[in-house]
């Protein structure tokens, strides 16, 4: 490195390091008045803010020795960039663009450098942390036409064909309203998505309950009742027969019963967490009792179904009722106490901000929610479609999930404002006796019966740690098992596919963290659900006749062919 370049460099790097740090909070400000929807507030409130000199300086050195050696590596061909965003040949073969893409992340990385060298409690690193990962993520040049590589090569290519379809499908998104991840023509709900056959035995104006035709010559005694999330519609238990866990479950010889949510609209504007637990879990649980004539159910809750089936164990323990013999808690918080990235938009500020906006009744939109959830991996689940969508005229792969994914349901305001103050701020649902429910002082230390609980490894939504924590809240038998991949993915691995593995410890010891749980954890390949089926078999009871016909004669008869209308409403 010559003299000349070094002291270009040594500018830079004093220029980048005193405009990045004089002017941090000011950099922050634009990106606090950014609205990602939903959850977000519309601003994050950070402080004043202070750098440690040590890892500033060490900032800068890194800086410098990066940029020297890119200077280097530029005058002798373009550089190398191990990013899959300039992954295409045209990245590669372009020096300009492959010079411009390895000091973004050159710039990049210096900014997450910055952060970390901000000198302040955790919580507010955490929110400096996301603002900068969003931030870059929305500034890569492989978003902006003028500046990729790949997508001008194949508007040559095209001779302008993929400009004119970006538009088109730029068009299509606004008219929408959120930015297609898949071909949303090719999926019907009840055609090709949510397609076992069963049959809808009762509803009203917050579910419907799906009974599913058993696909065995006999039943196990004890039905099987499983309470989806309501921020999402069931059929992600559903989604092709392949990767289905409801058709799994029947073809285990379970009688499967699904909650299916209604869409909010304006009428149901007032709902409360109350209203749903009484007159929809607690409800469901005693129709699919009274239907199966069991005097005790199994039951599966997955991610903030898991919290309303937990909550409603609650208050049935608090009432002495003991209608439900296991439970299984898939992806779910009971505690609270570490809720991972969703952390960062979680104050008392925005807490009460919601209460006055949506506490007395109104409707959180569904897209709102899918649009906060996104951005918790913008890269993956934003700009990648940005790109492919508008930039190169593609039309993204038909992939169920994804269908799914925006398939967005509503929240009613009152529900959704009581479920941030007592779950996400304050964590009440874990404190004995703190918050009364259904009439009912809940502690879920009462919960005193047989439960699966199931966290995956890489889940952004609930971290793995706080998936493991309600070991030590819940009092009875517990088998806890570790998935690989994430949120969903780790979710939906069916035994056929054979993919991704699962960690159990057979030793059945239960610390109190997690990381020693995984030390002490075996690896084995293979789908999870082999495992829960093992188990969920020595809690079913007996094996008997296959019920003759839906429902129950003369009272719970078949409405409708599942999936059912509520599952087809659109947000």
């Amino acid at each position: 490195m010559n003299q000349a370049s070094s002291e270009y460099w040594s500018r830079a790097a004093q220029e980048l390091q005193q405009n990045l740090a004089g002017n941090w909070a000011q950099a922050l400000q634009s990106f606090q008045h950014m609205d990602l929807g939903g959850v977000v507030p519309g601003k994050l409130n950070l402080p004043q803010l202070s750098f440690s000199p040590d890892r500033l300086a060490e900032v800068r050195r890194r800086y410098l020795e990066e940029a020297a050696e890119l200077w280097n590596q530029g005058l002798q061909s373009p550089p190398k960039v191990s990013d899959k965003r300039f992954a295409a040949e045209a990245w590669a073969s372009n020096p300009m663009a492959a010079y411009s893409a390895a000091t973004y992340l050159l710039n990049a990385r210096t900014l997450m450098g910055l952060a970390e060298a901000v000198e302040t409690d955790a919580k507010t690193k955490k929110r400096i942390r996301f603002a900068v990962e969003q931030w870059m993520a929305a500034a890569a040049p492989s978003n902006f036409l003028a500046l990729n590589a790949d997508a001008q090569k194949k508007a040559v290519d095209s001779h302008g064909e993929s400009i004119a379809k970006g538009l088109q499908n730029l068009l299509h998104d606004i008219r929408q309203g959120h930015v297609s991840m898949t071909d949303e023509s090719l999926f019907e709900v009840g055609k090709n998505v949510a397609t076992t056959e069963g049959a809808i035995v009762f509803e009203n104006e917050l579910f419907q309950l799906i009974e599913y035709k058993p696909l065995t010559d006999k039943v196990y005694e004890r039905p099987l009742l499983l309470v989806p999330p309501c921020i999402n519609k069931f059929y992600i238990l559903d989604l092709q027969p392949g990767n289905s866990l409801i058709r799994y479950a029947v073809a285990q010889g379970h009688r499967t019963f699904v909650v299916s949510w209604r869409n909010p609209d304006r009428s149901l504007a007032t709902k409360t967490w109350d209203d749903y637990i009484e007159d929809a879990a607690i409800r469901a649980i005693h129709l699919v009792q009274e239907i199966s004539g069991a005097p005790q159910i199994n039951t599966l809750g997955f991610c903030v179904g898991g919290t309303i089936l937990g909550t409603a164990l609650a208050v049935l323990a608090a009432r002495g009722e003991k209608a439900v013999a296991s439970a299984t808690f898939l992806t779910t918080f009971l505690d609270f106490s570490d809720t991972g990235i969703l952390d960062v938009f979680i104050d008392e500020a925005f807490v009460k901000y919601r209460e006055m906006e949506l506490g007395q009744g109104g409707l959180l939109k569904g897209q709102d929610l899918a649009c906060t959830f996104s951005f918790l991996r913008p890269n993956d689940l934003v700009w990648n479609y940005v790109v492919g969508n508008y930039l190169k005229g593609e039309t993204p792969p038909p992939f169920d999930l994804l269908y799914w994914n925006s398939d967005a349901t509503n929240l009613p305001g009152p529900f959704y404002a009581w479920y941030l103050r007592n779950t996400y701020l304050e964590n009440n649902l874990v404190k004995p006796g703190k918050v009364t429910v259904c009439g009912q002082k809940i502690d879920l230390g009462q919960v005193d019966l047989p439960v699966y609980l199931y966290g995956s490894r890489e889940d952004h939504i609930v971290p793995i740690g706080g998936a493991y924590a309600s070991t030590q809240v819940l009092p009875g038998p517990k088998r806890f098992v570790m998935g690989a991949s994430g949120h969903i993915a780790g979710v939906i691995n069916p035994p056929a596919a054979n993919k991704r593995s699962h960690w159990i410890r057979e030793d059945g010891q239960l610390p109190s963290s997690v990381d020693d749980w995984v030390a002490g954890a075996e690896e084995l390949p293979g789908s999870w659900w082999t495992d829960w089926s093992d188990w969920l078999r020595g809690q079913a009871g007996k094996q008997i006749a296959v019920p003759k016909t839906y429902g129950k004669k003369g009272k719970y008869q078949a409405i409708e062919p599942a999936p059912g209308r509520y599952v087809k409403a659109r947000a």
